[in-house]
C-alpha cells in the first residue's frame, strides 16, 4: 500500500484487526496509528479504539471511504437543525448573562439605523456604529467577553 497521510481511511482485509473503517491519526517511521471510526458496514462509530500498525502490516489494509460521508439526508438535516437550536440557545444565554455590554451594543446598532433622522451625523459614523454594535453582539454572544 502507498504511504498513508493523516486523515486517510483504511479497512482491514485480513482477520488480524477488527472489521471496520480506520482513520489515520498519526504516522512515524515504520508505523501508522489508526483510530477505528466505522463499523463493518461503514457506519460511523465512536469506539476510541486505537491501533498501531507497522508498515509491513499495512499490506493487510485497503483504502476506504470516510464513514462521515454516508449519513442519510434526513439524519444530516435533523442534526443540523438540532445544532442550530443549541447554538442559538447558547448565544441567547450569553447575551442574557451580560446585560450592560449588550445594552451598549444594541444602542450602537439602533443609533446606526435611526441616527440619520434624529441628528445630522455623517453616514460613515452611522455605518461604523452598526458594524461596531453588531460585532459587539457577536463577540458577547460567543462567550468571549
Amino acid at each position: 500500500m502507498a504511504s498513508l497521510a493523516v486523515r486517510d481511511h483504511v479497512r482491514p482485509t485480513d482477520d488480524d484487526y477488527p472489521d471496520g473503517i480506520y482513520r489515520v491519526v498519526g504516522t512515524n517511521e515504520g508505523a501508522v496509528t489508526l483510530l477505528r471510526v466505522g463499523d463493518a458496514d461503514g457506519r460511523r462509530v465512536n469506539t476510541g479504539e486505537i491501533v498501531t500498525v507497522s508498515d509491513d502490516d499495512l499490506e493487510g489494509f485497503a483504502p476506504a471511504e470516510n464513514p462521515d460521508g454516508n449519513r442519510p439526508l434526513g439524519a444530516t438535516v435533523a442534526s443540523n437543525v438540532k445544532m442550530g437550536y443549541w447554538s442559538l440557545r447558547a448565544f441567547g444565554q450569553q447575551l442574557v448573562a451580560r446585560p450592560l455590554p449588550v445594552a451598549v451594543a444594541v444602542v450602537l446598532v439602533l443609533v446606526g439605523f435611526v441616527g440619520e433622522g434624529v441628528a445630522p451625523v455623517p453616514e460613515v459614523v452611522l455605518t461604523v456604529a452598526v458594524i461596531a454594535g453588531s460585532l459587539g453582539l457577536a463577540f458577547i454572544g460567543s462567550g468571549r467577553l
